[in-house]
């Protein structure tokens, strides 16, 4: 392959209007180096705008911090929804700021470092050869599950086993939340309608794009939660098999 298609992919970036969607609450210590690591990788493209959601669950001064920035950069954009139910309403309200500022690609990434700014690159350079999404996975060749209970792990991969088993999926992590959309592929998405309330709404996202040019690159994510509790297992099984059954419908 010649240099200047090697090029390609960069060079498209500078049509592309880019979003970056990060629901937060605190990490007052991590947040202003978080934002900067996330910007300093996503250099090149027409705009930049990075929407940060806080709510109610945001007790330690996080918001005021970030809203209130010495040399605050410009693409941050601080957004206050304390209208939010969970960690879900949090996204969605991220994915909508998105499209609606004319987001033409959307990067999903959890704060506190989590997942790593450093991988961001990787999800740009697919997307810059054509795919609709780019799922991160801790569980293909490359990929890291660090700092985790080993039930937390267990469940995770058993969930992604039971997900591309029942939706006819064909992801190694189907519970990442390290992902990126084209403008088209998340409008889809959100007009199919996410109805979890907790963490299974990963495995939705992926479920409704089972069927479009998709592709997973490898992440090295570090788990800052313990187990996963009674409520989150449930949710998940009880819309692990709707999504069955819409499928055994033909309506997926």
């Amino acid at each position: 392959m010649s240099e200047n298609q090697n090029d390609l992919p960069n060079l498209k970036r500078a049509y592309i209007n880019l979003a970056v969607v990060c629901p937060m609450a605190n990490e007052l210590e991590k947040a202003e180096d978080f934002v900067r690591a996330v910007l300093e990788q996503c250099g090149g493209f027409k705009s930049v705008t990075f929407f940060i959601v806080f709510d109610n669950s945001c007790k330690d001064g996080t918001y005021d911090h970030l809203n209130n920035l010495d040399n605050k950069p410009e693409e941050l954009k601080v957004v206050w929804a304390p209208e939010n139910t969970c960690v879900v309403d949090a996204y969605i309200r991220g994915y909508n700021e998105a499209l609606d500022c004319g987001a033409d690609w959307i990067l999903e990434i959890d704060a506190g470092f989590s997942h790593q700014p450093g991988e961001i690159p990787n999800f740009l350079e697919k997307m810059g050869r054509g795919y609709d999404c780019v799922f991160g996975s801790r569980f293909c060749k490359g990929g890291e599950f660090r700092e985790a209970p080993l039930s937390r792990k267990i469940i995770s991969k058993g969930g992604s086993f039971l997900a591309n088993l029942l939706l006819g999926t064909r992801l190694k992590d189907m519970t990442s939340g390290f992902e990126m959309f084209t403008n088209q592929a998340l409008r889809t998405v959100l007009e199919k309608g996410i109805r979890s309330k907790g963490h299974f709404f990963q495995t939705e996202i992926k479920t409704y794009c089972r069927n479009m040019n998709i592709v997973e690159v490898p992440i090295k994510y570090r788990a800052p939660s313990q187990n996963v509790n009674s409520g989150v297992l449930l949710d998940s099984f009880k819309n692990l098999f709707g999504l069955f059954v819409k499928r055994l419908k033909g309506q997926l």
